[in-house]
């Protein structure tokens, strides 16, 4: 699953809080502070989406910090790659 999430207010200790949720958090494996629409985006894994609810309960719900998150069901990978091209 990609999600973007948005935090209730954008300051300096609310974001340290949730970048530090975000290190220590085993379902999110990739986590980007971001501009734009959100505040970050995050790749989550869950084995099924009864995993997932409990998940973005604990996560999400329960951190009075969140202000929205929206959730991305991925269907295929196209692409995944972190290799930076270097010119002959």
């Amino acid at each position: 699953m990609v999600v973007m999430v948005s935090l209730e207010r954008e300051r300096a200790d609310i974001v340290d809080r949730f970048k530090t949720a975000i290190r220590h958090s085993r379902e999110v494996m990739i986590g980007y502070y971001i501009t734009g629409e959100a505040d970050f985006v995050l790749v989550v894994t869950a084995k099924d989406m009864q995993d997932y609810e409990q998940f973005t309960r604990r996560f999400f719900y329960e951190n009075a910090d969140i202000k929205s998150f929206k959730t991305m069901v991925v269907i295929d990978r196209i692409k995944a790659s972190f290799a930076i091209p270097m010119d002959p």
